[in-house]
Formats: C-alpha cells, structure tokens, sequence
C-alpha cells in the first residue's frame, strides 16, 4: 500500500526482457538506501517487488499483465521515474489509499502553465469514467491529485490532437488536475509533454462502491 506522495524522482535503467516478462532496473539512491530483496516500490505508480539491490539501484521483475496494462513498457533508460516505497503503519496518510494496481493508461491531452503552477488534462479510458469524479482522488503515475474537472462528453480537440483521432479507442473525455510547483519540479508530471503516456488508478473505495451497486441492481431484476 501506498499513499501517492512520490519519496525521490529515479531514473530508469537497462529493461532486461525474458520473453513476455522482464526485469528492469532502476536507479534511485534515496529508495534503495534501505530496500531489501522482496520489497515493494512503486514505479510510476506500479507496485513492483524488488529482486535484487546494488548501490544506489535495484531490479524488479514485471510481469506480462504489468505491460499490458501500464506504460512501463515504453521505458528507455535514462527516462525520470517516480518512486516511492511501501507505507508503514506509521506513515503518514498525505496522499489517498494507493494500492500501486495501474487500472489503465491515459495521455496527456493538454498543459496550461499558470503563474507557479500547472493545469492538465489527461484523457479518460471509457472503463474508468464512472469512477472518476469532481474533487475526488486520483493517482497519475503514481503521484496522488485532486481531480479538479471531469469531462462527461467526448474529448476536446487536444484529446483528438494528441490521439490522432476522436479521442482515441475506448476514452470517454478528460479530466483535469492542478499541479503545484513541487509537484512540477519532484515528479515525472512536470516533464510529461501533450502526448505521453501516464499509469492511472482510480480510488479502490470508488470501485467496490460501484459493483456493489451493481450487484443490487441486478439482484433486483435489473441487469446493470
């Protein structure tokens, strides 16, 4: 478990493939100060199990289900990676319940710079529209926002600029986040140009809420 407030900005290193698997190294001084084979960090949001430690880097082994349903896969060595390790029971809770399970990828559709801070949009996969609401939490790459705005039609023209189509296969639009200058210069959201690929989950309460919803409703004749 985690709480969305990314502990050092890493580097990706070599990603070492074993068919449809691999294992990728990272470098992340501050991180693998303290870890230890069987650990879990998060990389860009992902919950992965350390495997091995050296210096100031450590490996982890990714999973095929891992690629497909992050954008790990994309990595080049050299790329910025959020990190952040397991909480603890005496960690504080400054982020949201983060659980490091990527429920999709989204693309960033669209940056408007302020005086310090940032607004962005990201497109929204269709399947994780219903979880995603005003104010609610949401973690991008791995760093826990408040979503500011949440679009309920299709994606606006940067979505469809930065998808080369209507928005893109399965999004249902974009939603919106404001980024304060300490997230703009500590993670990976502050380099992320309209386009790149980010790793969201949505908050875990949303989704049992949801299909317990849907179960009442079924149970009571109506198919959801």
């Amino acid at each position: 478990m985690f709480t969305g407030i990314i502990e050092e900005l890493g580097a990706a290193g070599p990603l070492d493939w074993h068919g449809d698997s691999g294992v990728l190294t990272v470098h992340g001084p501050l991180v693998a100060a303290d870890v230890r084979h069987g650990d879990s960090i998060a990389v860009n949001g992902v919950c992965l199990t350390v495997v091995s430690v050296d210096g100031q880097q450590f490996a982890v082994d990714v999973m095929k289900e891992t690629f497909d349903r992050s954008s790990l896969g994309t990595l080049r060595p050299g790329d910025p990676v959020n990190l952040e390790r397991a909480a603890t029971l005496t960690t504080r809770l400054g982020g949201h319940l983060v659980q490091g399970h990527v429920d999709g990828v989204a693309t960033v559709v669209e940056r408007t710079p302020g005086d310090r801070w940032e607004q962005v949009r990201f497109s929204l996969p269709a399947s994780l529209h219903r979880y995603v609401v005003e104010k609610g939490s949401i973690a991008v790459d791995g760093v826990s926002l408040t979503v500011m705005e949440v679009s309920d039609g299709d994606a606006t023209a940067a979505t469809t600029a930065a998808t080369g189509g209507s928005g893109g296969p399965g999004v249902a639009g974009w939603f919106g986040v404001g980024l304060i200058p300490t997230t703009l210069q500590l993670t990976t959201l502050g380099r992320k140009p309209v386009g790149a690929l980010v790793n969201l989950e949505v908050d875990v309460i949303a989704k049992y809420v949801a299909k317990q919803l849907d179960g009442a409703r079924f149970v009571g004749g109506v198919r959801p």
